[in-house]
């Protein structure tokens, strides 16, 4: 019934557990669930999880937080990129929150690691899943200077773990990107990303975990994992007033149409 578009099964928090978690999964009627890459070091591990669970996907990038490992070159996102199971490039974009001093300016190397995810999500016709934090103009414009508009040969792709203001969705929505809403919806303080949620287009919605990370409540501040996806779907199913089976399937198929290739049914 339920599908998790972004967590980071690989990491140690839950690889140690697989078995365990994925049960979980499949007592809360969590059906799929797409794996997060965040350094070409870790996408082995994160390939293999689709490659030996039918119901999970991979994609590939590096994160924007990451400067100490391997930069990704184009070729090596279009080599990685066109393997079995793997269904979107990223988790990619541009993070300001931790500058240690430096300025934006300084921030250069972010910018053009992301130029080179764009262009080989254009190339591969493959989603984007998009981290940005602090930087949303930035990431929006270089969207734009790399030719991402929405229109014929786009890659298109989703904002995850949105915690932006409307307009900043309302842009994103212009370019033709999905919004992906984690836990933090239902955080007390996160009234302002609530009313975000409550106005975002039916057919342009996404739930996440970004396990381990950011459980919802009643679970904020344990481990995260897949299984608690449900309750964002509740959270957002009672903000547009729809059913949670009905905001469930709504997200299903949005997460089927946008990771093309990828049965949920």
């Amino acid at each position: 019934m339920f599908v998790d578009s972004h967590c980071h099964l690989n990491f140690p928090e839950l690889s140690s557990r697989l078995d365990a978690i994925l049960a979980v999964m499949a007592q809360a009627q969590v059906e799929r669930a797409l794996c997060i890459s965040t350094t070409l070091e870790d996408f082995p591990a994160v390939h293999q999880l689709a490659m030996t669970h039918a119901n999970l996907w991979a994609t590939v990038g590096v994160h924007p937080d990451h400067e100490n490992c391997p930069e990704p070159s184009l070729e090596d996102l279009l080599r990685l990129g066109q393997l079995p199971r793997v269904v979107g490039i990223g988790e990619t974009g541009l993070d300001y929150y931790r500058l240690n001093g430096r300025s934006v300016a300084d921030m250069h190397w972010q910018r053009e690691r992301f130029r080179t995810h764009v262009r080989a999500a254009r190339q591969l016709q493959k989603p984007l899943v998009i981290h940005t934090r602090q930087a949303a103009q930035d990431t929006l414009r270089v969207l734009r200077e790399e030719g991402e508009n929405g229109a014929s040969g786009s890659a298109g792709g989703v904002f995850h773990c949105f915690t932006e203001d409307w307009q900043v969705a309302r842009e994103a929505l212009d370019l033709g990107f999905y919004i992906s809403f984690s836990g933090i919806l239902t955080f007390k303080n996160a009234q302002s990303i609530r009313d975000v949620a409550a106005q975002v287009p039916l057919d342009r919605l996404l739930i996440e975990t970004d396990s381990p990370y950011l459980a919802p409540v009643p679970y904020r501040g344990k481990t995260n994992d897949p299984s608690l996806v449900p309750y964002v779907a509740r959270q957002l199913a009672q903000l547009r007033a729809v059913s949670i089976e009905a905001m469930a399937e709504i997200t299903r198929n949005n997460f089927e149409a946008l990771f093309t290739g990828v049965s949920v049914s």
